[in-house]
């Protein structure tokens, strides 16, 4: 799911899958709506999402059911890391903005998930300080 950028209407039509408990049809999703749409605009959009491979479709008989192909986080987490991309190379600048812009309660749940989240790999380990007051020798 790259470059994935959702208009209004398509955040609209996603809202709907997503809080459904099952895969729909585009008369489904189309009643579900709260505005006046043609059928044929929201059979459109679904079309269009599933192109875009955020929407699966299910053949059932001669129509289609839609599905979310993920949950609303991971294709936030999608659409974020797609934006790092397009920074450039300085996406520490970016994350830094990012951070500055959350608030207190967004800023502790990425710190939880940060020191939750598995030490990236590849990277050299960063040597923890002793807490028996002993330095760490290069044998340690």
């Amino acid at each position: 799911m790259c470059d994935v950028a959702l208009g209004e209407l398509e955040r609209a039509v996603m809202a709907q899958l997503w809080a459904a408990p099952g895969p729909l049809t585009v008369r489904e999703v189309h009643d579900r709506l709260d505005r006046e749409l043609a059928y044929t605009t929201v059979m459109t959009v679904l079309g269009r999402l599933a192109k875009k491979g955020v929407v699966r479709q299910e053949r059932d008989g001669k129509a289609y059911r839609y599905v979310a192909a993920s949950t609303r986080e991971q294709l936030a987490a999608s659409l974020m890391l797609d934006a790092l991309g397009d920074v450039g190379e300085d996406r520490t600048a970016a994350l830094v903005a990012f951070v500055d812009r959350v608030g207190p309660e967004e800023a502790a749940a990425l710190r939880a998930a940060l020191q939750a989240a598995p030490a990236p790999t590849g990277l050299p380990e960063v040597p923890q300080p002793r807490t028996d007051g002993e330095e760490r020798g290069p044998e340690s």
